[in-house]
């Protein structure tokens, strides 16, 4: 009886540690797969819909009045939160990246001529604080960004709601922008709330909010030791810096 015990507990490591190896290289190194360069804007105003983009294009514009403001990753955050218990307390897991890009044209003196590029986020490149969890989300039961198929994450806006009158210099302007957010294989309509503030007439600054489902998108949870009651909302945060180009 011991020994078949001892050949079942043998077992269940032997399989605990296969997990464990093909959760470590199956995440990658995290590394970028090429340069992110600024999307081209697309057509995007309150009332039209944006077209999604090549990640790694050159900018560019369509004749629309005002300047653009070109996202500086130096100065940006990309983040999720989401809520987990590891080995029995609760914890929330914070991963960023400032692997991100897009741009926004708009007058300050008349906001309604606003128009959006493809915002874009190198999925692989988020960091938490564990270098074995980031890999689990770089692997394919959660983000799959090792592959280069599914690398970025991009989000393409088809409306914006509450921008008109004149920008007043570091006074912050709310508004929402909804549009397509891809993870993965999966596009879902989401709504971000946007805070943006033009700190000058070269420099906007600004964040924008939502709180997505992992089940929308088919993010799965690999079966790690010590994890549990993952939760299904995922906040997403941009906090943007963009200067005028």
């Amino acid at each position: 009886m011991k020994h078949w015990l001892g050949w079942i507990l043998a077992s269940i490591v032997l399989v605990g540690l296969g997990v464990m190896a093909w959760l470590y290289f199956a995440g990658g190194s995290g590394e970028p797969s090429t340069e992110l360069t600024t999307p081209p804007l697309a057509d995007a105003t309150s009332s039209s819909a944006a077209g999604s983009t090549d990640p790694t294009e050159d900018a560019g514009t369509i004749g629309a009045a005002g300047v653009a403001f070109v996202i500086d990753p130096t100065l940006s955050v990309a983040s999720f939160e989401i809520d987990e218990v590891l080995r029995g307390s609760p914890q929330t897991v914070l991963g960023t990246t400032s692997e991100l890009a897009g741009q926004i044209q708009v007058d300050a003196n008349d906001l309604t001529t606003a128009q959006f590029s493809q915002i874009i986020v190198n999925a692989r490149t988020f960091e938490t604080d564990s270098g074995n969890r980031d890999r689990a989300i770089r692997g394919p039961v959660i983000l799959n960004s090792a592959s280069d198929e599914f690398e970025f994450i991009t989000f393409d806006v088809t409306s914006v709601d509450g921008l008109s009158g004149a920008a007043t210099m570091g006074q912050p302007i709310e508004f929402t922008v909804t549009g397509d957010l891809k993870i993965k294989e999966t596009t879902s309509p989401v709504i971000f709330q946007v805070s943006a503030t033009f700190i000058d007439d070269t420099t906007i600054e600004g964040i924008a909010e939502t709180i997505v489902l992992r089940g929308d998108f088919d993010l799965g949870i690999p079966n790690a030791p010590g994890v549990a009651d993952v939760s299904d909302e995922v906040s997403i945060r941009l906090e943007f810096v963009a200067a005028s180009v």
